[in-house]
């Protein structure tokens, strides 16, 4: 465990390095900025700036910068396009599949929604990860939160829960939800993360929304008109994308995986360099797979 948390303590510094150049490049992509200007703009030399993608990612910077593109995002999003379509119309195409069997959904009942989870111990602690500091929350019957601090601080997010649960018993207990960081987020090599069981709080329409994200494999892409579709809502592309930024469990849930179609990567709830950041992980690692 402790080299798990060394490894996460590693990546999540790595990350805030990263999410600069993200923000650099997003205000400067107009002057073409070279390798030298982006790790400047880091406060590291080209040298160890380089070290610290390949470090965090497995990726030269260059090849990762072209992942962080819309014009890339875009292009994927075409490429999975059929791919999408064959794995919503069978319910499950092989790589979603794998996903979906390592990832277990159970909604809180009518009555639990009512009460707001009452007679439940959510206990919650706040983590390291690839994509920064996390927000774990843990229940007896799975996972119910997995969020980014962004600009909030601990006591926001435990604020945030308990909006969520308002009946619930929260605790605030990062010794007893660190043992599910080596599933979420396992050190390179160390094989499939899961099984998880997640326990999620929301009305039909959003569990639906959520259900088909978990259809989405890594390193696919797809648009909130296409979800919006799949739905058979093809009207309803706005009230998807509202339902897509409330998913309580990022990362696990791939809210991620859904752009725009044509004006870009869209919004995300928790920062839009770390929805970049994620796209261009996953994209590394599907490509790397590919070789």
């Amino acid at each position: 465990m402790q080299e798990i948390d060394r490894h996460l303590s590693s990546a999540s510094r790595d990350y805030d390095r990263i999410e600069v150049a993200i923000r650099y490049l997003e205000e400067n992509f107009q002057l073409q900025p070279n390798l030298d200007d982006v790790a400047a703009a880091t406060g590291l030399s080209p040298h160890h700036f380089h070290r610290l993608f390949s470090r965090w990612v497995g990726t030269t910077p260059k090849r990762f910068l072209q992942f962080l593109t819309v014009e890339y995002a875009k292009d994927r999003l075409r490429e999975s396009t059929s791919v999408m379509e064959a794995a919503w119309d069978a319910g499950l195409s092989g790589g979603s599949r794998l996903h979906d069997l390592m990832v277990t959904v159970e909604a809180v009942t009518p009555g639990e929604y009512k009460q707001g989870g009452a007679d439940l111990q959510v206990r919650w602690g706040v983590h390291p990860s690839p994509f920064g500091e996390c927000v774990l929350g843990m229940t007896d019957r799975g996972l119910c939160a997995l969020e980014f601090l962004t600009e909030r601080s601990p006591r926001q997010i435990e604020e945030e829960l308990m909006r969520r649960w308002p009946g619930a018993d929260l605790e605030e207990d990062p010794t007893g939800t660190a043992p599910h960081l080596e599933k979420l987020f396992p050190a390179p090599g160390a094989g499939p993360r899961g099984p998880f069981t997640l326990l999620i709080k929301g009305t039909n329409f959003q569990l639906q929304v959520w259900q088909a994200l978990l259809q989405i494999p890594p390193g696919y892409l797809t648009s909130y008109g296409a979800l919006a579709k799949h739905l058979d809502l093809p009207g309803a592309s706005r009230a998807v994308g509202q339902a897509v930024g409330r998913n309580p469990i990022s990362y696990l849930i791939p809210c991620h995986r859904v752009i725009q179609s044509a004006a870009g990567l869209g919004g995300y709830r928790w920062g839009l360099p770390r929805k970049q950041a994620m796209l261009a992980w996953e994209a590394a690692a599907t490509r790397a797979a590919e070789i």
